[in-house]
């Protein structure tokens, strides 16, 4: 364990529970590979770190590896989607310790605003309703914590939820072996080309809203799963604005938040 966690405990750091079921993922190559200079879980450690507090590549302390080295792996791991994977595997694991089927049979979907930046480029479109640049990531997830994703999809601000259905019910089923039945939504997937979008992937979708209208803060059934989900997300600095060149980071970068909150929840 480095000084950095001995001296302040920082949470970015795995400890050796973690890291033992986290290393076969993470060995691309053999552990007494030659091209092999720098500790993998020191890497994976200066991985999270950046993920929690948001820091420019160049500005992971020196006490991990060279921030290159730090890059350049992490690209290598979001390339072969090991972050993916092992979401998926702790989400089957966790499922199975609970007592229930590995796979889940309801997911949540919705659509979380992210904030542009000018590494964003064209990924961003305007929001009218919020009056910024901005786009919008979608996640689903099933109506038990911890909330787990399940694919995201860029969109642009300027596009309606309503046409990435689609795209969602057939990454659903892909991962979940086309076990999902419903799908809980709100308002912004209502018609029937989502309908029609999702029942051609085996998917009923569900529209949560309130019987009537509600003045303040009124907590939704279901819903209220994902929402908090995309709270947790802001937490971590570097996903609460988007501020990656390429849309792959952002996607690998997220399963990495997913794949340290399931983790947490494993070993306890």
């Amino acid at each position: 364990m480095s000084k950095r966690a001995l001296q302040k405990g920082y949470p970015s750091d795995v400890n050796d529970e973690e890291w033992a079921f986290v290393a076969p993922y993470l060995c691309l190559l053999t552990e007494d590979c030659g091209q092999r200079v720098h500790s993998l879980r020191e890497v994976f450690n200066g991985l999270r770190y950046l993920v929690r507090a948001g820091c420019p590549w160049r500005m992971i302390p020196h006490d991990l590896p060279p921030w290159e080295m730090i890059y350049q792996q992490s690209q290598r791991w979001i390339k072969a989607g090991v972050f993916e994977t092992m979401t998926h595997d702790l989400r089957a694991v966790l499922r199975l310790l609970d007592g229930r089927h590995s796979q889940p049979s309801a997911v949540i979907l919705d659509g979380r605003t992210v904030q542009s930046s000018p590494e964003s480029g064209g990924r961003a479109g305007f929001d009218g309703h919020k009056k910024k640049r901005q786009q919008n990531s979608h996640c689903g997830g099933h109506p038990r914590p911890p909330a787990r994703s399940a694919r995201y999809s860029g969109q642009r601000a300027n596009e309606q939820e309503r046409d990435q259905v689609g795209v969602l019910a057939e990454a659903v089923q892909e991962v979940t072996g086309e076990n999902v039945q419903v799908a809980f939504v709100d308002q912004g997937y209502t018609g029937e080309r989502a309908e029609e979008a999702a029942a051609e992937h085996g998917i009923r979708l569900e529209v949560v809203k309130l019987a009537e209208a509600k003045k303040g803060f009124v907590l939704l059934l279901r819903r209220w799963v994902v929402e908090r989900s995309s709270g947790w997300i802001a937490r971590c600095r570097r996903l609460a604005r988007d501020y990656e060149r390429l849309p792959t980071t952002l996607v690998g970068l997220t399963w990495v938040f997913f794949a340290g909150l399931l983790l947490a929840r494993f070993h306890l």
